[in-house]
């Protein structure tokens, strides 16, 4: 699939896109893209996300998250060993403006199988959320129970969501600071019915590649007139937290995300996930083993999954 949009193949001059040619767009695109087909394509082996004779359904929102989303599993999908179908299933929650045709036409265009969902859950939510207050929950416990449905109509056993690495490290810091949790966002999880495989082939990339893959394509952008227009969010908090964090330590959020990846429940401290009520002395070395005389170096995220692959051709 060719990932150089219509304007970033025209001969360029030094004005534009920083002064640089042309072939040097298009080599940087190229080089975009097979980052993030390479990213999606280790979560997907690394999770056994997707399985021969999958039928995944593509929650498709408008946004430019769940666009790569789409674009990259098509493309894995031509190159896949095995056999998987897409279909793009789309919630209209009658937004006021939202435009109807955009995602129908852009579909049509790909050939991809889609269906449009139309319900109102945009009058629930602003009939029941006082002014101000924040929607998220709400709306996505709708469109949870509804795409769960549609996804058994359609006859979907997978569902795949456009998260990425930053949402995936911001949940878990709203859950820590707002739950009292140590949870996040995982890859693959069972739905909370028990009855959907919900998969997030995207959860190694980063949210920037994200950004510069929509402008590469030229997406048609639809943006989120709900939730989008409420600057108090905790998460836009969160999200500007991770980013001053990288500004001025860079790698603390990669090792953040690592750490994700190497949990030690041991050293933890819950009882539900470690036995320390039972606990017993063996005499037998354990290098997992308490040093607490010790200052615990800090470890490096090289041999975690999905970092090898972050990292490369950065």
């Amino acid at each position: 699939m060719n990932v150089v949009s219509d304007n970033a193949q025209r001969p360029t001059s030094s004005s534009g896109s920083g002064g640089k040619s042309a072939e040097k767009i298009a080599l940087e695109n190229n080089k975009l893209h097979k980052r993030l087909c390479r990213l999606v394509g280790q979560a997907i082996g690394d999770f056994n996300m997707i399985e021969d004779g999958d039928k995944v359904m593509v929650c498709l929102s408008g946004g430019k998250d769940s666009y790569a989303l789409l674009d990259l599993l098509l493309t894995l999908r031509e190159r896949a060993p095995i056999h998987f179908d897409i279909v793009a299933v789309n919630l209209d929650q009658k937004q006021p403006g939202f435009p109807e045709d955009v995602l129908p036409a852009y579909l049509e265009q790909l050939g991809v199988p889609y269906h449009i969902e139309n319900q109102d859950t945009y009058s629930i939510v602003k009939r029941l959320i006082p002014e101000g207050k924040t929607t998220c929950s709400l709306c996505s416990r709708l469109r949870r129970g509804i795409l769960y449905r549609v996804a058994d109509e359609l006859g979907c056993n997978k569902i795949a969501l456009g998260h990425h690495r930053d949402d995936i490290l911001e949940t878990f810091f709203l859950n820590m600071f707002f739950g009292g949790k140590l949870k996040g966002m995982p890859a693959k999880l069972v739905s909370d019915d028990g009855k959907h495989m919900v998969i997030r082939p995207m959860a190694y990339v980063k949210e920037e590649d994200t950004e510069r893959y929509a402008e590469v394509k030229n997406f048609p952008i639809i943006p989120c007139n709900l939730c989008g227009s409420q600057e108090n969010l905790q998460r836009k908090h969160i999200k500007a937290m991770l980013r001053e964090w990288e500004k001025k330590h860079p790698g603390r959020v990669e090792n953040i995300y690592s750490s994700l990846s190497t949990v030690v429940p041991s050293h933890l401290m819950d009882r539900q996930l470690f036995n320390f009520t039972d606990l017993q002395m063996d005499g037998v070395a354990n290098p997992l083993g308490d040093i607490a005389f010790d200052e615990e170096p800090c470890a490096t995220p090289s041999s975690v999954p999905g970092v090898i692959a972050l990292q490369r051709d950065l």
